[in-house]
């Protein structure tokens, strides 16, 4: 069976210190002089660039060395029905290749080696319905038990599942949970088919981005016989899961949402132009430094800036003047108005896009082993240059500055409070306001469980979480409100908010240790709701 062995990693440097480690590790003796380092924003120089150009690592490749980091896992199992052809100078694609002998065995652990095990681990591509539609898949199970429950990961913007590589371990441990990480459509090493939006109008514009992805899944979903699942989304993984939970209501235990994008509200961002069709947008996820985050500004700042600049609009709004523009880095707000996608950048740039990635992983990464920060840079910028497809979506969803044109604020109410019926598109449908005689025929949700974590250093504004917990509670009140004998006792609604010690934007990595701890508190707390549901007669 396929393997991409991480000693196929050996490439150009030849016995040296990883390329991002030789930069740290000048920036740490510069730092003792007091001087400032001399590489700039982007610390990999020319000539490092033009090597790993062109070595062309595939995504294969990268995935595995990523992986193998993972405790008790020493030889990860690594499909390669995508993302192995070695990338040439003139671009790369994501190509399927479904021969068996690309499938990947998949890796056992025993209880010698590995504490929490037997353990299975597995890699495959999982086909979907139409043409060019696969998901790249890694999950890891308990052996000699049976699977009841399911914790299902989605990954942010333009990253793959191989960022969870410090949670798999940690997640998997709990008997009777089987995981499952999941590259989204047109990312990570998921197939990569034309991104194209048919819609005329903004709103159907906008939920035709959001269905490109959530329709995805519920038909993985499907595939894999999963009645119910406890989902966590990641940033832009976030906000699709809540879109999820609104089309497709009844399938989850629990909504787990770290640092998710898109649910405040922006006046400019829901009256700002869209793109026209086949146009791409900018992430703001790339403006930040993740070391200056962790360790380098006191824990609320971006919340109390935030609150600065409601108070600027609210006081514009009522003396009837247009409030001033939120400021943007000039290069960010540039891009994002000529629609040019980060990636496009990278792929256009040659032998500079390694280079140019390194701006962002070696401020992402800082805080990791110099081995660790290495294998994701290779691998975010493996990724990186691969076709764009789901990329594209980001300026259909989000407007500059990460606030979303259709804000989950205005929906987010309706999570675990829709009628149990597939709907046209996420949005609420009123259900906790109708009284049962008004829709006799209709079954509707009983509340989910939701839970929100942010990093304390995290650029994604904590305040939108409080505010939809206020926006979910109140929804639970109408519910209540409204509900016959038997709903009420099978009321499982409850909405937390959580900050991350010592995290950015990345709270599943800056804090990997509380974050694990976390969901593991979380995936117990769905044990006992079963319990007591299954209790009600």
């Amino acid at each position: 069976m396929a393997s991409a062995d991480p000693a196929d990693d050996s490439r150009q440097q030849g016995g040296q210190k990883p390329m991002l480690a030789r930069h740290r590790s000048k920036q740490e003796a510069e730092a003792q002089g007091r001087q400032q380092p001399k590489s700039g924003y982007f610390p990999l120089s020319y000539k490092e660039g033009l090597s790993q150009w062109w070595a062309g690592l595939a995504p294969a490749t990268t995935e595995h060395k990523v992986l193998s980091f993972v405790q008790y896992l020493r030889k990860p199992p690594t499909h390669t029905q995508t993302g192995s052809a070695p990338q040439s100078t003139n671009g790369s694609t994501m190509s399927v290749d479904k021969s068996s002998h690309k499938e990947a065995e998949p890796v056992r652990t025993n209880s010698v080696t590995d504490p929490y095990g037997p353990r299975q681990w597995d890699s495959n591509l999982v086909q979907l319905a139409g043409k060019d539609r696969y998901l790249n898949e890694f999950s890891v199970e308990r052996l000699g038990e049976e699977t009841e429950n399911n914790l299902v990961m989605l990954h942010g913007y333009g990253a793959g599942l191989g960022f969870f590589y410090k949670n798999f371990e940690g997640l998997s441990r709990l008997p009777h949970w089987k995981l499952y990480a999941l590259d989204m459509l047109g990312m990570g090493r998921s197939s990569r088919p034309p991104f194209r939006i048919h819609a005329k109008d903004r709103q159907g514009k906008i939920r035709e981005a959001e269905n490109w992805f959530i329709d995805a899944l519920e038909e993985w979903r499907i595939k894999k016989g999963i009645d119910k699942m406890t989902l966590l989304g990641h940033s832009l993984g976030g906000y699709m899961a809540v879109c999820y939970a609104l089309k497709y209501p009844g399938h989850l235990n629990k909504l787990i949402l770290a640092s998710p994008v898109g649910i405040p509200e922006d006046p400019y961002a829901v009256n700002e132009d869209l793109p026209e069709p086949g146009d791409s947008t900018l992430a703001n996820e790339f403006a930040q430094s993740q070391d200056e985050a962790i360790s380098g500004r006191p824990a609320g700042g971006d919340n109390n800036n935030f609150l600065n600049a409601k108070n600027k609009r609210d006081a514009a709004a009522e003396s009837g003047k247009e409030p001033p523009r939120r400021p943007h880095s000039r290069w960010l707000t540039t891009l994002w108005d000529a629609n040019i996608s980060p990636f496009s950048l990278v792929r256009l740039s040659g032998p500079l896009g390694p280079r140019l990635v390194s701006g962002w992983t070696s401020r992402r990464f800082s805080h990791l082993p110099a081995d660790e920060a290495q294998a994701l840079h290779d691998y975010s910028y493996s990724l990186f240059r691969q076709r764009g497809s789901g990329e594209y979506a980001l300026a259909y969803v989000l407007a500059p500055g990460a606030f979303a044109r259709s804000p989950l604020i205005r929906r987010i109410q309706g999570v675990g409070r829709q009628y149990l019926e597939v709907h046209s598109k996420p949005e609420p449908d009123a259900a906790a306001s109708t009284p049962p005689a008004n829709a006799p025929e209709k079954v509707r949700e009983t509340g989910v469980p939701i839970v929100m974590l942010y990093g304390d250093r995290d650029w994604m504004d904590i305040n939108g979480g409080y505010a939809s917990k206020e926006k979910l509670e109140a929804e639970k009140k109408k519910a209540i409100a409204n509900a016959t004998e038997r709903e009420k006792q099978l009321e499982n609604g409850s909405v937390k908010v959580t900050q991350i010690r010592n995290a950015g934007h990345h709270v599943y990595l800056d804090g990997s240790e509380q974050f694990n701890q976390e969901i593991l508190n979380e995936m117990r707390d769905v044990e006992k709701r079963q319990k007591r549901l299954a209790s009600v007669k």
